[in-house]
């Protein structure tokens, strides 16, 4: 992987999103963790998508401090699982170093798996969580009434976090209610005036619900947007964020780690 320019660097910050098992990322790891703590960011959530996906991300963070795993079967691959697969999910998630159950949640974008069927193993992810006392990583697209209604129907606050946030200042209220902190990723920072509803719920999410990410090596933010995305470009994210609700980005950063390694149980000597 290139190593593109970092902004200023600021911090500590924390991607709450990446997926470091990538090829984009694992064959230079060492070399993106590296960059990662050049641009001020001190730890990293792997998140695993599969079976398969989530055993790579718990290896990785038994291979390197300041990154810690999350395991789960992302809704778009939930067709694709073989027997054997939740149970293995279920054994990962009481491994060293797993810090949140994900990702799961909801999907109507892709048509990559029946809707009932995400159903069935979003429950299966929040029943995981609840029962190991652990946050969930919750993904959601296009469908934020099903997830918001999936969650109000469990009658009891959720802790985790709605990643990669896309929707309205409304919805974002709804998922603060139901307990749930809102992680912001690179689109916030795209110039599409289609994503100025976006930069105004980002604006208003109470600031001890915040959290950034990256979705690495996905959703690249400006000014390194159609790049291969990775853990240092978080700073782009925060810097904005930080914009948006007119305060310094020191500001969102110290907010944003305490978040992080309160809801993911980070401790903070353990950094990259």
């Amino acid at each position: 992987m290139t190593m593109t320019p970092l902004p200023p660097p600021f911090g500590p910050l924390i991607d709450t999103h990446a997926h470091l098992e990538d090829d984009r990322l694992r064959a230079n790891l060492s070399d993106v963790l590296a960059h990662a703590r050049a641009a001020g960011v001190v730890q990293v959530v792997a998140i695993g998508t599969t079976a398969a996906d989530s055993a790579e991300v718990v290896a990785i963070a038994g291979a390197h401090p300041g990154v810690f795993a999350a395991v789960g079967v992302q809704p778009n691959h939930v067709a694709e699982a073989v027997d054997g697969d939740w149970e293995r999910i279920v054994e990962l998630a009481s491994r060293p170093r797993v810090a949140a159950i994900g990702e799961t949640g909801l999907d109507r974008y892709w048509d990559r798996a029946p809707f009932d069927q995400q159903q069935d193993w979003f429950g299966r992810h929040l029943r995981l969580a609840h029962d190991l006392d652990l946050p969930v990583v919750i993904h959601c697209r296009d469908c934020e009434a099903d997830v918001i209604a999936q969650l109000a129907a469990l009658g009891r606050p959720v802790r985790g976090v709605l990643h990669s946030f896309t929707g309205t200042i409304d919805h974002a209220r709804e998922f603060v209610a139901l307990g749930l902190h809102i992680s912001f990723a690179g689109m916030l920072t795209f110039k599409n005036k289609g994503l100025d509803a976006l930069r105004a719920a980002a604006a208003v999410v109470p600031l001890d619900r915040l959290l950034v990410e990256t979705d690495s090596p996905y959703l690249s933010p400006d000014p390194v947007r159609g790049r291969p995305n990775q853990p240092a470009h978080v700073a782009w994210t925060a810097r904005k964020l930080a914009e948006v609700r007119g305060v310094s980005p020191d500001e969102i950063a110290r907010a944003t780690t305490a978040n992080a390694r309160r809801l993911f149980a980070l401790p903070e000597t353990d950094v990259i």
